[in-house]
């Protein structure tokens, strides 16, 4: 697994430096439990510097989002290929402060579990749920069904269906997808109490994630956690 992990790695760096002209300085690779997931560090192209400082996020945003729109079918091939098994839908967000971001794929059903690593459980998951449908209650609503993986000690995935209310519904009817994406972004992010959640985990936050499907009105969570402990197991 960690080969296949190593080979995902290089050739996602490749990949995205052609398009970008600057790939990600680090790259961490983690599949199992029907998800993958790639975050990526130190990923910031010289124009991008540039807009930050002028305080163009929102551009840099744009511009990103139809990069990635360029380089998916490219991208699913090639995570196809190497997992031997159908990538379907590819799902991304950025920290650009941080320099940051995450590529990741809810694989298909019929996967064969002896490629995928098994899925670790984590004693403080009910609790981690229910914050999850607080702050997503007071954003839009509460999930009709979470559920969430610890793909290792450091990347947390979770998944909520059912979420979006009607005025959501019908911005995305009349094409305004991008603009609810990103204001979801932000909203979200903000919404998230991360002090409860490092305290159930016992484990502080490197990063948050979140995407969603809105034809199928799915929401993902992903959390990455530091390596370092912040006391004993809950």
């Amino acid at each position: 697994m960690k080969n296949l992990e190593s080979q995902i790695s290089s050739s996602v760096g490749k990949l995205l430096r052609s398009y970008f002209g600057k790939g990600p300085r680090t790259i961490y690779v983690s599949v199992g439990n029907k998800f993958i997931t790639i975050y990526l560090q130190h990923f910031l192209a010289p124009m991008e510097q540039v807009l930050l400082k002028q305080n163009s996020l929102v551009k840099v945003q744009e511009t990103r989002d139809i990069m990635m729109e360029e380089l998916m079918p490219e991208l699913k091939v090639l995570l196809s290929t190497q997992l031997q098994m159908p990538v379907q839908q590819l799902y991304y967000d950025w920290d650009l402060e941080k320099e940051s971001g995450i590529i990741f794929a809810e694989l298909t059903e019929n996967q064969n579990e002896e490629k995928l690593q098994v899925s670790l459980d984590y004693n403080a998951k009910e609790k981690v749920h229910e914050e999850i449908a607080r702050f997503t209650k007071k954003a839009q609503k509460t999930p009709r069904n979470i559920v969430s993986y610890r793909l290792n000690e450091r990347t947390i995935i979770s998944k909520r269906e059912d979420i979006l209310v009607l005025i959501e519904k019908e911005l995305i009817r009349t094409g305004f997808s991008e603009q609810l994406r990103l204001t979801k972004r932000r909203l979200e992010k903000n919404l998230l109490n991360r002090e409860f959640i490092e305290d159930v985990l016992q484990q502080k936050i490197q990063d948050v994630f979140v995407d969603w499907d809105f034809e199928k009105n799915i929401g993902y969570i992903v959390f990455i956690l530091e390596k370092e402990e912040i006391g004993g197991n809950v």
